[in-house]
């Protein structure tokens, strides 16, 4: 089996706000081709990271490695040209209300590319297609359900061909069906368009259903990085807790609330 490639890397990433450090000391690396997911309560960091690998936040310490660039120290016209092989697929979708399917899928195309709106149009309907929403182009979001509205949004994230493709709780929201749905396309994709796919989730049953490997961050530190089945039966004590979901153990959530609440109105 040839080596593994790896194509985004975090060095001691640390980054604080005002007083409260979100993260201390973050180091990972994930390779090409993998679904790599990171989960955690919430407040542990995850979404702080997760800005900090699509170059939107900038850390206090540390690097980030992506595609082989280190975006810490890229000017703006070089990070341009490394998001353009990134995909990103938001929790709430985020599409435009006044757009249609068809313009909010095609928005990264027009902006950031000189393709005819001919051909433009057939990337879309190629991209809807396989997010299994053939012939939505004319329909606004409002006309959609949560589940459409999220398969959308995968469109976008892929309607440039990206080699990467970040995806903040892709399931929140979701019945489990549905959220069964979105799960199945994750992997899909990841497969057929050889995707790299950085999942963020506390969402235990996509975990185990979707990852090649999991990374569990705690307070801003990764408590253990491995395959599901290792993370599965950590001896940790806290990754057990938070995999089983018992109030009872390591994690105090009113400790951490109490502790947040008193740094914010410090």
């Amino acid at each position: 089996m040839s080596e593994k490639e790896t194509i985004i890397k975090a060095v001691d990433v640390c980054k604080k706000f005002g007083d409260r450090q979100i993260l201390n000391g973050i180091n990972l690396e994930i390779y090409r081709g993998e679904t790599f997911v990171i989960m955690g309560g919430s407040g542990c960091g995850k979404s702080t990271f997760l800005r900090h690998l699509i170059g939107a936040l900038k850390p206090d310490s540390g690097s980030v490695w992506v595609l082989g660039h280190d975006l810490v120290s890229l000017n703006d016209d070089e990070m341009d040209k490394v998001k353009k092989k990134v995909g990103m697929c938001f929790q709430s979708a985020a599409l435009f209300d006044s757009m249609t399917v068809g313009d909010n899928v095609s928005l990264p195309l027009r902006e950031h590319t000189k393709l005819d709106k001919s051909v433009i149009d057939i990337v879309v309907k190629m991209k809807l297609e396989l997010v299994g929403l053939r012939g939505f182009e004319a329909l606004m979001p409002s006309q959609l359900s949560g589940g459409m509205r999220k398969r959308v949004g995968l469109a976008r994230a892929i309607v440039m061909d990206p080699e990467i493709v970040f995806y903040d709780e892709p399931t929140a929201g979701l019945d489990p069906i549905v959220a069964g749905v979105i799960d199945k396309l994750i992997l899909d994709l990841s497969k057929k368009l050889s995707i790299t796919s950085i999942v963020v989730t506390h969402d235990m049953k996509s975990v185990f259903s979707i990852a090649d490997r999991v990374a569990m961050l705690y307070e801003g530190r990764v408590l253990e990085v491995g395959a599901p089945d290792k993370i599965k039966t950590s001896k940790n004590p806290m990754i057990q807790q938070f995999i089983t979901g018992n109030p009872d153990g390591p994690i105090k959530f009113f400790q951490q609330k109490d502790d947040y609440l008193e740094q914010l109105f410090k």
